[in-house]
């Protein structure tokens, strides 16, 4: 029997029609078939015609599917365009780029400016367990030359970073060249100063009005006067501080802090929200929002864990300068280390090189109580003379570069924890020095290099459960005394005695009238 041309034309259509059926059964997980997709594949590579279209045919396949099962935009809620982690990487994204001005630096520029070497730091802390992790560090140390560049700081410190309950504090320690710093400083003092000062005259004419009617008592109490604050490249304020939340944004500088400050944040236990803005509701009530609080605990912790080895620092050739009113010192060239393992065992071989603070806030004790010459009056030298022997003693706190070993204790708890880093290689590990006072201090030394770093959450050991400070009692507001004393209504019986008692007394003072005018009258 011969097959007819005719006959296998039409096999051939049928079994093209069920390959063709075949192709177009819809996959049970795209809701394609492959059918269309081979037409949108061919007709994309007619369409772009690539070199070694076989090679590149299957990633042409992935995207072309992938474009089709791409998500549209809902019509009840529209995606979000961009997420937060996009838009800190845009930010970011200015750390990595080289502006055109810095091809033509030269390598005596590099030498003298004042950035800090964050990777030298990272590596050695990072034998010690102790850091943000490399990327994040390599981040904070383009971030720190974004400060640097925009800033005249003579020097510049990576302080460390501070946790938030929404986002952290990376911190930034500089330190202004002559000249350099001080307007912003007088800008900021002078607008609060005004806003203080500002009163609307309706509310002083009101009050005048109720005065001149019902004058109110006047209070007896006079505040302490307050405690003046220590001047910019001294004590406290000696450094400035620097802070953002996250590399890539903009720097905040922090305002210098005021004795104030420090004595309330003393007394308070909180959490750092992230907010620089953000109120600071304690009581004693902290004078400042959370921009000021970050500030008095950066000055703590910088004055109880800021170390280095014994002999790194010493004094200048000051004479007759007492060692405890000292606040400068300068490198020692002839420093040549310590062994880590004596640095590791001895406490005595670390010294504190920040300058302690006094309970009345300040690094360097002032007689509040004393009056200048001008507010002094002549009528009063007698009443001085006496005052001058209530004056308060001065305050003196142990001098710069004090051994660690003189650390008080807290409810038994040693102050500082020493090891070194590696028991394994003892002659390439380097000496850990951990604080325990202020948990996430940690220091290190390393032939002729320390360091020092923060990262935690700002909060001081106690050694105990925090109690909040007791409200004191009222004031009283007015002296008792018999005429404003109550007292209780007398009974009938007693009424009625008194009345008797007047009248016999009003009846004995009229006889004895009586008696004397008879007397007169027979003179």
């Amino acid at each position: 029997m011969e097959i007819t041309e005719e006959a296998l034309n039409s096999e051939r259509l049928q079994a093209a029609a069920r390959f063709k059926a075949f192709m177009m059964k819809n996959s049970t997980k795209t809701n394609l078939n492959l059918y269309d997709h081979l037409v949108r594949l061919l007709t994309k590579v007619m369409d772009e015609r690539p070199e070694n279209a076989v090679d590149v045919i299957e990633d042409m396949s992935r995207e072309l599917k992938g474009s089709i099962l791409q998500e549209k935009q809902d019509t009840l809620r529209d995606s979000p365009s961009s997420s937060a982690a996009l838009l800190l990487a845009e930010q970011q994204k200015a750390l990595f780029t080289r502006a055109a001005g810095d091809e033509g630096d030269h390598e005596e520029d590099l030498v003298e400016s004042p950035l800090p070497n964050v990777a030298e730091l990272a590596f050695f802390f990072e034998q010690a367990g102790v850091g943000l992790g490399r990327e994040e560090m390599h981040r904070v140390f383009l971030a720190l030359k974004q400060l640097v560049d925009s800033q005249c700081l003579l020097r510049c410190r990576f302080w460390g970073k501070i946790f938030g309950t929404h986002s952290n504090y990376l911190v930034a320690e500089g330190e202004f060249r002559e000249g350099e710093g001080e307007e912003e400083e007088g800008t900021e003092q002078t607008h609060e100063d005004e806003e203080r000062e500002e009163e609307p005259e309706e509310d002083k004419d009101e009050t005048e009005l109720v005065e001149a009617a019902d004058p109110p008592p006047k209070s007896t109490y006079k505040p302490p006067p307050p405690v003046p604050k220590e001047e910019n490249h001294t004590g406290v304020n000696k450094y400035t501080y620097f802070v953002c939340q996250e590399p890539g944004m903009p720097w905040v500088r922090l305002p210098m802090v005021t004795p104030a400050q420090i004595t309330v944040a003393r007394q308070i236990r909180r959490f750092f929200t992230g907010r620089l803005d953000a109120p600071v509701v304690s009581y004693p009530p902290f004078p400042g929002n959370e921009t000021n609080y970050l500030r008095a605990q950066i000055a703590r912790i910088s004055a109880g864990t800021h170390v280095s080895p014994l002999g790194f620092y010493q004094f200048g050739e000051d004479e007759g300068e007492d060692d405890g009113l000292r606040d400068s010192y300068e490198e020692n060239p002839n420093f040549e280390g310590i062994n880590v393992n004596e640095m590791a065992e001895s406490l005595n071989l670390w010294v504190h090189h920040v300058q302690h603070i006094l309970t009345q806030g300040r690094c360097v004790w002032v007689n509040v109580t004393k009056k200048s010459a001008d507010d002094v009056d002549e009528d009063a030298e007698d009443e001085e003379r006496e005052e001058e022997s209530d004056e308060p003693e001065p305050e003196v706190g142990p001098p710069l570069l004090t051994p660690l070993s003189e650390d008080s204790k807290i409810n038994d708890t040693l102050p500082w924890s020493t090891m070194i880093s590696s028991n394994l290689i003892p002659q390439f590990s380097i000496a850990v020095l951990r604080s325990n006072l202020w948990p996430g201090a940690y220091a290190y030394a390393s032939g002729r290099k320390f360091g020092n770093i923060y990262i935690g959450w700002g909060m001081k050991y106690i050694g105990e459960a925090y109690t909040p400070t007791i409200l004191p009692p009222p004031q009283n507001e007015y002296p008792s005394g018999p005429e404003i004393t109550e007292a209780l209504d007398p009974s009938v019986e007693e009424e009625q005695a008194l009345k008797a008692a007047l009248e016999e007394q009003t009846a004995a003072l009229e006889e004895t009238e009586d008696l004397e005018e008879d007397e007169e009258e027979d003179d």
